[in-house]
Parts: C-alpha cells; sequence; structure tokens
C-alpha cells in the first residue's frame, strides 16, 4: 500500500538520484549553442554532436516508407496541450478508448487498442514506458509526440497492433534559460509549471521540468492533484562521446470516475456532471519514479553506437465505489461495487545498437542493428464487494452520499505476472538508385510469461519465439513527392498466458501504400496513406468461460495528414482519418460472455475523424500575436462490444485562443475549449461506463522567461 511516508520516500529517491547523477557528473546528451550568453559566461563554443534516436536511423519523410506523425512543442502550445490524450487528439489516427476511470491512457491506432486490462503502451525515448500504473501522462518533459502508424515490431518488438505512440523529452541545452508558467482555469483549476535549463561548464549541462496542479472538475465531487519533476544531466566527454541521465518522478490523487449511464439505452437521462460514486472513498494514488541513461559514441561520420538502459516503478492504490452491471430500477435506484486495488509494476530495459552506411557494390546501404533485452512485473492485489453481497445502491436521480457505512471489500485477485523478453534486430534500407530505395528487416524475440497466483499459491509458465519481418519501397518521384509501399507484422503477448490455456500471442499483419510530400517550397509537409490491418489471436473465452484466443478483426482505410505554413502569418494543421474496423469471425465478448458477430464495430472507434486547426500571427501595439482556431469531429462509435445498438453519438468540439508576447520575457494565453458547449461523450466500456465531455471552459496563462 502506498502510504504518505512512502510518497515522500518516493520524492526524496527522486531528488537524491538527480544530485548523485550531478555531483558524479556521470550522464550527459551534448547540444551546444552559438550564443552571447554562454560567451559572457565564459563557456566556449563547442561541436555539436547529434542526438540520435534509437531503431530510428537518419532518413527524412521522403525517404520513410510508413506514415509518421510528429506533433512538436509548437503545435502542442498553439493546441493547449497538457496530457497524453489532448496531444493525440491531435491525430486522426489515434481514437480514445476506456480510461479507467480517468487514471491510465487508452488509445487504439488505426482501429486497434491494445490489453484492454493495461494503459496502452507508448515509448518514451524509445524506451517501453507506458503499461505501468502511474497515471495518465502529463506533457510537462516532452518536446514532442510521435505517431508511429503501422506495426513497428521488426525494431521496437512487442507492441500494441495498430501503431507506436513515442514521446521525445526535453533535455538539457548549452544556452542558460528559464520559464515558469502558471495558467488558472475553469472549475477552479489552477496550474505551475517551471522549465530551467543552464550549462554547468563547457560540457556538462543540466534541465529542471517539474509541474503542479490542483483542479476541481465539472463532475461533482471530483477534485485532482498532481505533480511532477523531470530533471536530466549532459555530460560530453569528448568531441566523439555523450551520455544523458533522465529522471521521471510524479504523484497523482485522482477520484475513480467511471462517468455516466444511459438509462434505457439513451444518454443524456442524467446530467452529465452526476458522480455515481463515493466522495468518501478517497482518491485513488498513482505514482512513478524511473530512470533512463544513454551513452552515445560516433566511431566516425557514418558510424554510432547507442546503448542504454530504463527503470520505471509505478504504482496505484486505492478504494473505489464503482458503477455495477445492470440497470436502475423504477425509482432509480442504481446497483454497485467497490473494490480496494493495490497495483504495482516495473519495466525495465536493456538495448545496444549500432547505426550506419556503407557502400557495395554501388549501392549505399543504411543499416540499424541492435539486441534489447526488457521485463514487465505485472503485480495486481485486488478486493471486491458486489451489491448483491451488500447493499450499495445509490439513486442516480437524486444522489445521496455517505448513506451508509462502505463496506470492507472481499478477497478476489492477488498475482502477479512477469514478461521477459530477448530481442535482435537489423533493418537494412538499400539504395538501388537516385530514386528507389528498399527496405528490409526482421526481429527475432524470445520471451517467456510467468504467472504467479499468490491466492492459489500456483504458478504457471508459458514461452514463445517470434520473427517479426517488415518490408517496404520508396521511390522518390521529385525532390518533393515520394511514393512508397510496406509490409509488416506485429505481436503482443497476451496477459494471463500459460502452458495450460495456450494463449498464443496476439498477431497483425499491415499493408500500407501511400505518399508522401512537401509544398509551397519546402513549408508544407503531408502524407497520404491507404492502409489493410488484419489481426488475429484476440483474446476471448469458450463457452465454457475458458480463456482462448480465437478472435479476428480487421481494419482498413484512408488517413491524409498535412501541416505547415500557408504563408508567412498563416499556419495549417490538419489530420484526417476513414478507419473501417470490425470483427472478421464470431466469437465471445470475453467481459460479458455473449457472443459478437462477425462484422461487428470495434469498441470506439469513428468512422471519420478530423482535427484541424489554423494559427494567424500579427501584431497588436506592435508585439507579437497569434489568433488560434480549432476543431475536432469525432464520427459515431460504438460504445458496447456485446450491445452493438448502443452508440455514442458523434460530435464537434471548438477551441479558440491566443497568445500574446508582451515582451522578450512575459507572454499571455487565453483559451476557450468547447466553444460551442457540446454536450459530447469521449468513450465508453458499456452503456454504464460512459464517460462525458468537458463542457465550454476557458483558461488563461502566463510565461515568464528568463
Amino acid at each position: 500500500m502506498n502510504t504518505p511516508s512512502k510518497q515522500k520516500t518516493l520524492l526524496y529517491s527522486a531528488i537524491l538520484s538527480c544530485s548523485t547523477f550531478a555531483s558524479q557528473q556521470s550522464s550527459a546528451q551534448y547540444s551546444a549553442d552559438k550564443s552571447q550568453q554562454n560567451a559572457t559566461q565564459g563557456i566556449e563554443n563547442v561541436v555539436v554532436i547529434g542526438t540520435r534516436q534509437a531503431y530510428r536511423g537518419e532518413f527524412t519523410a521522403l525517404e520513410t516508407p510508413q506514415a509518421e506523425l510528429t506533433i512538436d512543442a509548437q503545435v502542442l502550445k498553439d493546441a493547449g496541450a497538457l496530457n497524453l490524450n489532448q496531444a493525440l487528439d491531435l491525430s486522426s489516427s489515434v481514437a480514445r478508448q476506456n480510461n479507467f476511470g480517468g487514471l491510465w491512457n487508452s488509445f487504439a491506432v488505426r482501429g486497434f487498442v491494445g490489453d484492454e486490462n493495461l494503459p496502452s503502451n507508448y515509448l518514451v525515448n524509445g524506451f517501453n514506458a507506458g503499461r505501468g500504473f502511474g497515471g495518465a501522462r502529463d506533457l510537462s518533459g516532452i518536446e514532442s509526440v510521435e505517431v508511429l502508424k503501422g506495426p513497428r515490431a521488426a525494431l521496437f518488438g512487442r507492441g500494441e497492433p495498430g501503431g507506436t505512440i513515442n514521446l521525445i523529452t526535453k533535455r538539457p541545452t548549452f544556452e542558460k534559460q528559464g520559464e515558469i508558467k502558471v495558467s488558472a482555469g475553469s472549475y477552479n483549476s489552477y496550474r505551475s509549471d517551471i522549465d530551467w535549463t543552464s550549462p554547468l561548464s563547457k560540457d556538462l549541462a543540466i534541465r529542471i521540468v517539474g509541474f503542479y496542479e490542483d483542479a476541481e472538475s465539472f463532475r461533482d465531487t471530483i477534485e485532482t492533484k498532481k505533480q511532477g519533476l523531470s530533471p536530466s544531466i549532459i555530460y560530453r566527454f569528448n568531441d566523439a562521446s555523450q551520455v544523458v541521465y533522465e529522471l521521471e518522478y510524479s504523484h497523482q490523487e485522482i477520484p475513480f470516475d467511471r462517468g455516466v449511464i444511459a438509462i434505457d439505452g439513451k444518454l443524456g437521462q442524467i446530467p452529465e456532471s452526476r458522480f455515481l460514486g463515493e466522495p468518501g472513498d478517497g482518491p485513488m494514488e498513482a505514482d512513478v519514479l524511473g530512470h533512463q541513461i544513454e551513452f552515445q559514441h560516433d566511431f566516425n561520420e557514418n558510424w554510432s553506437a547507442l546503448i542504454g538502459f530504463n527503470y520505471r516503478d509505478t504504482s496505484l492504490e486505492g478504494f473505489a465505489t464503482e458503477n455495477g452491471f445492470g440497470a436502475p430500477d423504477e425509482n432509480g435506484d442504481f446497483g454497485r461495487f467497490r473494490r480496494y486495488r493495490d497495483y504495482d509494476a516495473s519495466y525495465q530495459v536493456f538495448r545496444a545498437e549500432i547505426s550506419g552506411s556503407l557502400q557495395t557494390g554501388g549501392l549505399e546501404h543504411r543499416i540499424i542493428m541492435g539486441v534489447d533485452a526488457d521485463e514487465f512485473e505485472n503485480d495486481q492485489f485486488f478486493l471486491r464487494i458486489r451489491n448483491r453481497q451488500f447493499d450499495q445502491s445509490i439513486n442516480v436521480f437524486n444522489p445521496v452520499y455517505g448513506a451508509y457505512d462502505l463496506p470492507q471489500p472481499l478477497p478476489n485477485t492477488d498475482r502477479v505476472e512477469t514478461q521477459e523478453s530477448l530481442g535482435f534486430y537489423i533493418q537494412d534500407q538499400i539504395s538501388l538508385s537516385d530514386k528507389l530505395d528498399i527496405r528490409l528487416g526482421a526481429r527475432f524475440d524470445d520471451y517467456e510469461q510467468e504467472l504467479h497466483n499468490r491466492r492459489s499459491n500456483s504458478r504457471s509458465n508459458y514461452s514463445e519465439t517470434q520473427v517479426s519481418p517488415q518490408f517496404g519501397l520508396v521511390y522518390k518521384a521529385t525532390d518533393s513527392l515520394s511514393f512508397y509501399a510496406a509490409y509488416g507484422e506485429n505481436f503482443r503477448p497476451l496477459s494471463g498466458a500459460t502452458d495450460d490455456n495456450n494463449l498464443e500471442p496476439n498477431q497483425s499483419k499491415s499493408t500500407e501504400v501511400g505518399l508522401n510530400f512537401t509544398l509551397n517550397d519546402g513549408a508544407l509537409e503531408g502524407t497520404l496513406a491507404i492502409f489493410d490491418v488484419e489481426q488475429s489471436n484476440i483474446s476471448t473465452v469458450d463457452a465454457d468461460f475458458n480463456a482462448t484466443a480465437i478472435g479476428e478483426a480487421g481494419s482498413q482505410g484512408v488517413e491524409f495528414d498535412l501541416h505547415g505554413k500557408l504563408n508567412d502569418h498563416l499556419s495549417l494543421w490538419l489530420s484526417y482519418a476513414y478507419v473501417d474496423a470490425e470483427t472478421e469471425n464470431a466469437f465471445n465478448d470475453p467481459n460479458f460472455g455473449t457472443e459478437v458477430p462477425a462484422g461487428s464495430d470495434l469498441l470506439n472507434i469513428p468512422e471519420q475523424q478530423l482535427s484541424l486547426r489554423f494559427v494567424q500571427t500579427t501584431e497588436l501595439a506592435g508585439k507579437p500575436l497569434s489568433l488560434i482556431g480549432g476543431l475536432l469531429y469525432v464520427d459515431e462509435r460504438n460504445g458496447f462490444f456485446s450491445k452493438q445498438d448502443f452508440k455514442l453519438p458523434s460530435h464537434t468540439t471548438v477551441q479558440v485562443s491566443a497568445n500574446y508576447k508582451i515582451s522578450d520575457a512575459v507572454e499571455l494565453r487565453a483559451e476557450i475549449n468547447n466553444l460551442f458547449d457540446e454536450e459530447y461523450y469521449s468513450n465508453s466500456f458499456a452503456d454504464v461506463w460512459v464517460q462525458p465531455g468537458t463542457p465550454r471552459n476557458v483558461r488563461v496563462s502566463a510565461a515568464f522567461r528568463f
């Protein structure tokens, strides 16, 4: 259990780890800036070593045979995105999924989601980081968000079937600068951020990023508190070698909130503000303490090595009274259940990679090859008491909180599952001519799972080997247009797999064709992609409710992304996706045991989605002013896998905002979200777990730079 003393210990450990690395000068990524400020401090200008990303190589957009979308720092700022969900709304290839009462990030890429009982996995600088229980990801320490579409197992290994999300962190620079930002908004929301970086010597620099947030909500009785710290250090050994260390700490207090219910299949019968839990449960507490360290060495202009290690520990603990599965009676009394969770998860990853280029037989080869090993440990202690065991009803039309003593939940789950993997990968992109490249790659994985059921004092194991190939072709028609085609395969181990149930890994195969292009002398960049993804071995249950993996589903669609400058003063961000995602065979829903027919729509996947934004720059009283307008359209979606007739209605939300730079040191921002106060629902799991969207709200902020 995470007690207050444990929280203090975690925070102390975070600060101690940062200061220890600073004193030892044992971590660094190097970046040099030719600034007058450095000169005045007596710090010499030094040679820049380009920072490399693991698994990625050095390829321009026109040389890449897959669709990718980078949401950079300026786009995130213009959108006012504070968390990962808001950032991913900018990519129409990504659809929101059940967010576990607001306590984790869950999303589908190209129609497919991963394990619904765990957060969606994402990467941080190429390291697996998303499957833990540390709460929804804040963006305070994030520089950019990459949406890497299509299967990526040939390099990254096991992952989500539709694509991979990679977060790029803020790292130190050799220019001293800082920013303090304070903001206030509707529902008594207050937040402060700090971002400070400075050289400590000509070869050593530090960066400290942190935030604190205290916010009430449009949801009755709901208040959240969040805080985080992300320090990092860069050290340059010489012109060819550098190391970077990064620490991640966060603590969140969030009441568990399953949302609203539909009555007789209809939404909107109770206010969107109606909370159906118990405030007396208090908040869930989610914690993260993580470390990343990377060493990079450039052998010469063509070849580089990258070695890294990541360890991330997360925990989630607390009580929650939750909406039950059923319908209110004629008086409006609605059954619930109460749960206690104490979840811990740890992720550790090691990788070593060499990348570079060489000429053989008149052909250029750009090669990435490496080895990695990771271990994910998922420790769950879970208590539950249902309404039939103790009356926990609430009237949905006239709720009375605290009407009875909260019951003590009973034993339900006590287990730890460990997944270990060792992988070897190689990718070679061969230039057959100035215009034509082919990409060949494959990865071999050897992984094991162990499930220790402490309640029954039993252990079970599962092991498997997997080869994940990839093929790609790029034809550069002009300096601003290239065509590509790609094929790839992906796999993801199923939680709970044992030698007895033989839950083979979830598999996906993807074919994609498209084009990458630039317009307006390179000021606009775009991608058009057509894709087809087939997924098999989806976890389900048989007639006796035993686990099996016989589900199949398919997703086909078209994506179009365009972003950049239309002229010197007007910028555009456009992301559109058409996705047709449905089951391909009949199988049982593992949550409710009901049969889902072939051709059923997958959960929470809109057929069409559009994100559109314009930024107009001008001046007011001789000072820079940015006027920003954006909208998000989300089509109708299936809201309950076992009841295909329950739909979440389509919605369009509009945001307007303005950034006004009073001076080099002070910038103001004002924004209105959901301008037309549209009532909408962002995701659901069933007709009794539906998350309503936030009504019209405003936020103002001031940034002070130094």
